[in-house]
C-alpha cells in the first residue's frame, strides 16, 4: 500500500508517513513504569489518539503489563441516564479490548459477573477482583480517551474518585487496582469538572488530584519532522533540502502534528504532482501555507477554532486584541480566559511572559475571520473603491495604497480623539487593504510579540512581495528603531524595499509622506 500523508484520524506506520516520536513515548512509558495516573490533554488533532495506540502497542509487548484502551468517542448518550448503564458500558468496553488481546481469563471474568455489577462499589470491588485473581503477575494499565464525551456527566467524576481512592488504597497496601490510569482528551479534569459542577466551593476540589503533572511536549521539534521527511524522500527517491524545509515547516505551524501534516500533504497531494521536478523547495511551503491559510478552504479544525472563538466572546475580544491590535497580555495560566484559549490551543506563552498565537497558521486563520466579521459590520464602505486603479499590469502599486489611505484617513478621521484613533487606526488600514487584496493576492500578518506596538503586514501578488510595517510613533529615537526592525526583517525575506505607516496621535501632526533611504533598504513612509 502506498503510503500518505494523515490529515484523518490514527496515523498508522504501515499506511502514513511519521515523525519519529520515540523520544516522546519513552518518556511517557518511564511515568507508567513509575505507577502515575495522569491527564494527556491537548487540543484537538495533537496526535492523542496516536500516542494512545503506540503505548497500547509496546505495552501489550511486554510480558508484565496488559494495556487496556477504551474510548468514549462512539459510545450512546443513553448511557449516562443512570449508573447501571454507565457502570455496563465501561465493562463492556474493557471486554471487548481483552477478547481482542487474547486475555481468556480476564475477559472470561468480566461476562461471569457483567450484569451482576451496577453500583460503584461494587464496580470498585469487582476491579480489585478481576487484577489479582485474573492477571496477578500483570502491570494493568487503563487508558481512557475522548474524556470530553464525559463533558456535564456526573457519572464520570464518581468514577474518577473511585479510581483515586483505590489507587491511594493500593499505595496503603490495602487494595489492587490499576498500575497506571491515562486519561485523553482536550479537556483537563478541572475544566471538566467546573462544567458539571457550577459551585465555586466544589469546583477545584478535583477528584483527580492525585494526577501527576504531564509535562511532554507532543507538538513535534524541527528535528522530529525531519524524521518524516527523511522517510517520505527514501520511499519517493528524491532529495530534499530537510533541515531547511523541516525549519521552514515549525516556523508556520510550530510543530502542531495535524499541521505539519496537512501541509505536507498539499505539496505532496497538490503541488508537486503539477510539475516535472518532484523535489521539495521553500517555496513549496510558502505555497502550502497559502493554501491552508486560504479563506475558503475548511477543516474540522478550523471550524472548531472559530467555534470556540465565537462561543465565549471574552476570548474572542482578548484574541482579537491580540492579533489585530498587537495588544500584550501577561500569561497567566489562573485567568480563566487564557486558560481556556490554553485549553483549546490557541494561546501559548511567548516572549517575554506574554500571551501569544500558538502558531502562524491559527494567527492567519484568526486575522481572516475577525476582519471578514468586522468588514462586514463596520467598514463596508470600503468596498466602494475603485480597486483596478492599484493595479499596473501584473504590478501591485502600494504606494499609491498607502497615498490613498493617507488621503482617506485625513478626510474621514482627522477630528476623531487620539484615543479612537489609537484603538482603530491600525484596524482601519486592514480593513481598508483587504478588499484590495483579497482574490488578487495574499496578505499575512506576521505575529510581533515585543515591547513595541507595532505589526507587519506580508502582501504577496504574482511574484511580488511587499513587506509593511505599521507602527505608532513614539517620537524619533523609536522611529529609528522601528526603520531598524523594518529593516532587519526585510533581510528575512531578501527585498531591499518596504513600507512604513506611521500612526501619530498628536494633535499637531503632519500627514506626510517620506523616501527614506536607511542602511542598503528604500523605504516609503506615510504618516497619519
Amino acid at each position: 500500500m502506498e503510503r500518505e500523508f494523515n490529515d484523518t484520524g490514527l496515523c498508522v506506520p504501515g499506511r502514513h508517513y511519521m515523525a519519529d516520536i520515540s523520544g516522546k513515548i519513552e518518556k511517557i512509558i518511564k511515568l507508567i513504569e513509575k505507577g502515575k495516573y495522569f491527564t494527556i490533554n491537548r487540543p484537538r488533532q495533537f496526535g492523542k489518539t496516536t500516542i494512545l495506540a503506540i503505548l497500547d502497542k509496546q505495552l501489550n509487548e511486554k510480558d508484565d503489563y496488559a494495556a487496556i484502551e477504551i474510548t468514549f468517542e462512539e459510545i450512546d448518550l443513553d448511557i449516562f441516564q443512570n449508573h447501571e448503564s454507565y457502570i455496563h458500558e465501561l465493562l463492556m468496553m474493557m471486554l471487548a479490548r481483552l477478547e481482542f488481546l487474547n486475555l481468556e481469563k480476564p475477559a472470561g471474568f468480566i461476562k461471569e459477573n457483567l450484569e451482576k455489577i451496577t453500583t460503584f462499589p461494587g464496580l470498585s470491588r469487582f476491579i480489585t477482583q478481576l487484577i489479582q485473581n485474573t492477571m496477578p503477575n500483570k502491570k494493568v494499565v487503563l487508558m481512557i480517551d475522548e474524556v470530553d464525551k464525559n463533558s456535564d456527566n456526573q457519572l464520570f467524576l464518581t468514577l474518577l474518585a473511585m479510581l483515586r481512592n483505590k489507587y491511594l488504597q493500593q499505595n496503603k497496601g490495602n487494595d489492587h487496582t490499576f498500575h497506571s490510569v491515562i486519561l485523553a482528551g482536550v479537556h483537563d479534569i478541572k475544566t471538566l469538572k467546573a462544567k458539571i459542577r457550577s459551585d465555586d466551593q466544589r469546583k477545584y476540589n478535583s477528584p483527580w488530584n492525585i494526577a501527576s503533572d504531564f509535562k511532554v511536549d507532543l507538538s513535534f521539534s524541527p528535528t522530529e519532522i525531519e524524521t518524516m521527511l527523511q522517510d517520505y524522500a527514501r520511499e519517493k527517491n528524491i532529495n530534499l533540502e530537510i533541515p531547511a524545509i523541516a525549519q521552514k515547516l515549525y516556523y508556520y505551524t510550530s510543530g502542531y502534528p495535524w499541521l505539519v501534516s496537512k501541509m505536507c500533504k498539499f505539496i505532496d497531494e497538490d503541488i508537486v504532482p503539477q510539475r516535472e521536478d518532484k523535489n521539495w523547495s521553500i517555496n513549496d511551503i510558502e505555497a502550502a501555507f497559502r493554501m491552508i491559510t486560504n479563506e475558503a478552504y475548511t477543516s474540522t479544525l478550523f471550524d472548531s477554532l472559530a467555534k470556540n472563538m465565537e462561543n465565549n466572546k471574552k476570548l474572542y475580544d482578548l484574541i482579537s486584541m491580540i492579533v489585530i491590535n498587537g495588544a500584550g497580555f501577561s500569561f497567566t495560566i489562573t485567568n480563566p480566559v487564557i486558560n481556556l484559549g490554553h485549553l483549546y490551543g490557541i494561546l501559548v506563552p511567548g516572549k517575554h511572559g506574554r500571551c501569544q498565537i500558538h502558531n502562524r497558521i491559527f494567527e492567519q486563520r484568526i486575522y481572516a475571520h475577525i476582519m471578514s466579521e468586522i468588514i462586514q459590520t463596520r467598514y463596508m464602505k470600503f468596498n466602494g473603491f475603485l480597486i483596478p486603479e492599484f493595479y499596473t499590469g501584473t504590478r501591485l502599486n502600494l504606494k499609491l495604497v498607502l497615498q490613498r489611505f493617507q488621503t482617506f484617513m485625513k478626510e474621514n478621521y482627522s477630528n476623531r480623539d487620539a484615543g479612537f484613533l489609537e484603538r482603530e487606526g491600525r484596524l482601519l488600514f486592514l480593513a481598508y487593504l483587504r478588499p484590495i487584496i483579497n482574490g488578487r493576492g495574499f496578505d499575512f500578518k506576521e505575529p510581533v510579540v515585543s515591547d513595541e506596538k507595532r505589526m507587519d503586514i506580508v502582501i504577496t501578488y504574482q511574484d511580488q512581495r511587499h513587506v509593511i510595517e505599521l507602527k505608532i510613533w513614539h517620537g524619533q529615537k523609536y522611529h529609528e528603531q522601528g526603520l531598524k526592525q523594518l529593516s532587519d526583517y526585510l533581510d528575512t525575506y531578501s527585498l531591499k524595499k518596504g513600507y512604513l505607516l506611521v500612526y501619530d496621535f498628536n494633535k499637531n501632526k503632519e500627514y506626510r509622506q517620506e523616501n527614506i533611504l536607511f542602511e542598503d533598504k528604500e523605504i516609503f513612509a506615510v504618516w497619519v
